[in-house]
């Protein structure tokens, strides 16, 4: 190939690089040249002399190394081909990159191929959020420095593209990648971007400042040499070696200015800045710029509240700076100080920082720098509009509409909750949607950069079993929401129906009283259950007379009567058979434990009023178990000669440790239910409580409280389920 087309890139390279370094590159612009041969730019330019201009500006104005630079001459090619070919054709291209180039490479390419593919929406309120998506697909700090070197070349280039092209480009510069730029202290870069986009975007204004910039640059010369004159002498007398620069503010800046304060050209008093930029080893820095700060307050006077301390306390990006402002003929001027050192990094940026860190001296230091670069990308002690935390591992995703609007949802949010993020009722009637064209039922999980569309249904109402699964507390609150307006409904449906009917079989029961008896007939906790029950059509109104009919007869009550009779009946019967069969040598347990040794096994707890067995240990004496212990058939199997039969005195007394699971909705104050129930109602101890969520929006646990006996167990498991919102109680031990 011809290289003398691209010696300025050559020549930096030399300038830059080692030769080794100076081989690669040659061996990619072959490479590049070679897979984009016959594509042109719409100046029909090749192709390749975009890529090899971003790479000279990664060098040169962006400060990056060898791979950076690689990456940016082959962009192109990873990009079309990533665009273009079928998977298994581009896995071979990037075999071939790694092979020739090396793994960072290709990871960079990859980077900046995934950004190129993003479908931008200019719209101002998804600009935080675009600038988000953008760094989340840069794991390597370095892809978005050459994006920008990539964005700055084709902003410089914009008068070839067609002119439909223009705004779309201008608008991304200047709200996304100029606030980037900023936010990595390459306020050059920054500052040319948002001057071109206003180009385009405001051609009238941005004119007129120009006009108004060359009319008064003559005069802004004559000041600034008067100004001047009095601190180069002080400057050069103390001899302190510095030289000066004045810069104007850019036109972007003035055009914010103007609009903002709602002023003309002439009222914009900061247009320019100087610059005493000091030739000084860096131990002395610090105070021979506050020797150049006195020197300059001596002539004029100083605006405390715009006075900047950078150097005491540098700024994130590394920028270090003493500012001033000073009033002089009846205008403000500002007045920056800093080292040679300072200085560059000002120009370049975070690269020049490391560079005067020593980042070329090894690999060991180039990634520290790049280890701060990440941590400047991903900082977050700043508002979202200045923050870049966008990677996945921040807990956020970025997903899009089919017209290409942003959303930012929660990592882990499912299908379902974009749907509710979108609107509430497109949420409610969700039944299904799919992802980058691929049909996914509403549980699916959203990843980055996802194209979702939703399907609705007009018949599709919120499901309890939605909050299983959605993350977004806006999903959340409004499937509950729902829910709520639901049970009221069917409430006050049921409760109108079941009065009329009560009226018209001429009962003589209240609602009240007839709502309670069936929610505890049929094992309720609420009357609104009932009421629901009736509403949805699952519980008849047949069934409801015949219950309320034989209640009022007081048929049920003799029946319960005679059901707890039989039952205390064939209980007594029971123990009856007991006793008989008992030996009389039969262990019997009660308080006076020190009498015998024996203990109460760990693997049942047994309580009084459990039927237990005892059990002969060779060292440990006897341990109690439980009847129904899981390892009671072993032992009784295996060792039929150590088990002896037990029963517990009736007289006996004493405390005994006994565990309840609970399970219950998590609403606030459901804990302090269950300890006012346990200690302030039954008198019982609690020995240790722990609860944890347990999803579907409840919580479990367990609770270890001190009982007398079994008696007492099923009182308490009873109280503890009469608690709204407990919906599973049960002994595990």
């Amino acid at each position: 190939m011809d290289f003398s087309r691209y010696e300025k890139l050559r020549s930096l390279v030399r300038a830059n690089f080692s030769e080794q370094t100076q081989r690669l590159v040659d061996e990619a612009l072959e490479y590049a040249d070679a897979k984009l041969a016959g594509l042109v730019r719409y100046d029909d330019t090749p192709l390749l002399e975009h890529a090899v201009a971003v790479a000279s500006i990664v060098i040169s104005e962006v400060g990056l190394g060898r791979n950076s630079t690689i990456s940016a001459i082959l962009h192109d090619v990873v990009r079309l081909a990533h665009k273009q070919l079928p998977p298994e054709e581009f896995l071979a291209l990037s075999t071939d990159i790694r092979k020739r180039f090396g793994d960072e490479v290709v990871g960079i390419t990859l980077g900046l191929a995934n950004i190129s593919e993003l479908k931008l929406k200019v719209a101002k309120e998804q600009a935080d959020n675009f600038r988000d998506l953008i760094v989340s697909y840069s794991e390597d700090p370095r892809v978005i420095l050459i994006k920008l070197a990539d964005r700055l070349e084709v902003m410089r280039s914009l008068e070839m593209f067609p002119r439909e092209k223009w705004r779309k480009k201008s608008w991304e510069s200047m709200n996304l990648y100029a606030q980037i730029a900023h936010k990595l202290g390459l306020y050059n870069i920054k500052s040319e971007l948002e001057d071109i986009a206003l180009r385009y975007l405001e051609p009238k204004d941005y004119e007129h400042i120009v006009l108004k910039l060359e009319e008064s640059a003559e005069e802004r010369k004559a000041f600034i040499g008067r100004f001047l004159v009095p601190i180069e002498q002080r400057l050069t007398k103390l001899g302190i070696k510095y030289h000066i620069k004045s810069r104007t503010k850019s036109i972007f800046s003035i055009w914010t200015k103007m609009h903002k304060q709602h002023v003309p050209f002439e009222g914009v008093y900061d247009i320019f800045a100087i610059r005493i930029i000091i030739d000084c080893p860096r131990e002395a820095e610090k105070q021979m710029c506050w020797t150049a700060y006195s020197v300059v307050t001596d002539f004029y006077t100083p605006n405390p509240k715009r006075l900047r301390d950078w150097i005491a306390i540098p700024k994130s990006n590394g920028y270090e700076s003493l500012h001033t402002t000073v009033s002089a003929e009846s205008r403000w001027v500002e007045v920056q100080i800093r080292s040679e050192r300072m200085d560059a990094v000002a120009e370049r940026g975070i690269a020049a920082h490391w560079r005067y860190k020593g980042v070329n001296q090894g690999a060991q230091t180039s990634e520290m720098w790049l280890g701060h670069l990440r941590e400047l990308i991903e900082d977050t002690t700043h508002s979202l509009a200045q923050r870049f935390d966008a990677k996945p591992a921040s807990g956020e995703i970025f997903v899009f509409t089919p017209n290409g609007d942003l959303r930012k949802l929660p990592e882990g949010a499912t299908l379902l909750d974009f749907a509710f993020d979108i609107h509430t009722s497109l949420g409610s009637t969700c039944v299904g949607g799919k992802v980058n064209g691929r049909a996914v039922p509403i549980r699916e999980q959203m990843r980055n950069g996802d194209i979702v569309e939703i399907t609705t249904q007009k018949n599709q109402t919120p499901k309890a079993d939605w909050l299983s699964f959605v993350v977004t507390s806006k999903a959340r609150n409004k499937i509950k929401s729902f829910l709520r307006e639901e049970q009221a409904k069917h409430t006050r449906m049921g409760r109108e129906e079941l009065e009329r009917k009560l009226k018209n079989w001429k009962f003589a029961i209240t609602i009240d009283e007839a709502v309670a008896y069936l929610a505890k007939y049929f094992k309720l906790r609420l009357g609104t259950e009932v009421y629901a029950l009736i509403a949805t059509q699952k519980l008849d109104f047949g069934s409801i007379k015949e219950i309320l009919a034989r209640h009022l007869s007081g048929e049920a009550a003799e029946e319960r009567r005679a059901a707890a009779a039989e039952i205390e009946r064939q209980k007594a019967a029971l123990h009856g058979t007991q006793e008989k069969a008992a030996p009389q040598d039969a262990l019997v347990i009660d308080d006076d434990i020190s009498k015998i040794q024996y203990k109460l096994a760990k693997c049942c707890n047994p309580i009084k009023g459990d039927d237990v067995f005892g059990f002969v240990t060779i060292n440990a004496g006897i341990t109690i178990h439980r009847c129904d212990c899981p390892n009671a058939k072993r032992m009784r199997e295996n060792y039929p000669y150590r088990v002896i039969d037990a029963r517990w005195r009736q007289s006996a007394e004493g405390a005994f440790r006994v565990s309840i699971r609970i399970v219950a909705a998590d609403t606030t104050g459901m804990a302090n239910h269950i300890t006012e129930v346990i200690i302030r109602d039954l008198k019982l101890n609690i020995r240790t409580m722990n609860f944890a969520p347990a999803g579907n929006g409840c919580v479990a646990g367990i609770v270890a409280v001190e009982v007398p006996g079994t008696g007492v167990v099923d009182t308490l498991i009873h109280q503890i389920m009469r608690i709204k919102g407990v919906q599973r109680a049960y002994r595990i031990n």
